[in-house]
């Protein structure tokens, strides 16, 4: 299971989140070369990575960087009070906006992936688009941090087939989210937690039914 979070109301769901003893941390793991194919009437249709199995009672959590880096610090602080590592899913002109951000999350030893370049709509985009956009992301993201990226995560959650075929060629495993806090929508750390909590105890309850 992934959740997504969408950085501007992300602080006030940490703080809620900070009164769970439960520490979210999972190894992403690669199944069926890197993505799951759904057969369709027309054609084998490519899916991004929702989710991995595991025998442990673990999630990831993921975070969108793409707009500003007000609350970085204050993110970070609240995932190193909780001994969490998450991954951060960075575009490319953010990273280059905010260098010293991006690099302070990754000293802080948290993943950086790759969320595209200029954050376009890659389902209107060829092949070749799709792919420059990942690897200038890469680029700008390894020459701050000194590592380049190997996770994916298309802007607006689109994708299709192009997309999909186009990270891999360009190295990037997709991965999308199988919860998302909502957090853009105004909703309260509380009523975040709430929902999601929900959710997860009914993911858990069917997984190991």
């Amino acid at each position: 299971m992934f959740i997504v979070f969408n950085k501007e109301k992300i602080y006030s769901y940490l703080v809620a989140f900070s009164t769970v003893v439960v520490l979210f941390v999972i190894a992403f793991a690669v199944t069926q070369n890197g993505s799951n194919i759904i057969a369709t009437s027309s054609q084998a249709r490519e899916l991004p990575i929702y989710s991995v199995e595991t025998e442990e009672n673990k999630i990831a959590l993921t975070m969108n960087c793409a707009w500003n880096a007000d609350d970085i610090d204050s993110i970070l602080k609240t995932l190193q009070e909780n001994e969490t590592k998450i991954t951060f899913f960075v575009v490319g002109d953010w990273a280059e906006k905010y260098p010293e951000a991006l690099k302070k999350m990754s000293d802080a030893g948290h993943e950086i992936a790759n969320h595209s370049n200029t954050h376009p709509h890659v389902n209107n985009l060829s092949s070749e688009e799709n792919i420059k956009q990942i690897e200038n992301c890469s680029s700008k993201i390894e020459k701050i941090t000194g590592k380049r990226t190997t996770l994916y995560r298309a802007p607006y959650g689109e994708y299709n087939n192009t997309v999909i075929k186009s990270a891999k060629n360009a190295g990037q495993i997709p991965i999308q989210w199988s919860l998302d806090t909502l957090d853009y929508t105004g909703l309260t750390g509380d009523k975040m937690w709430e929902r999601l909590n929900r959710k997860i105890k009914k993911w858990f309850y069917n997984f190991n039914a």
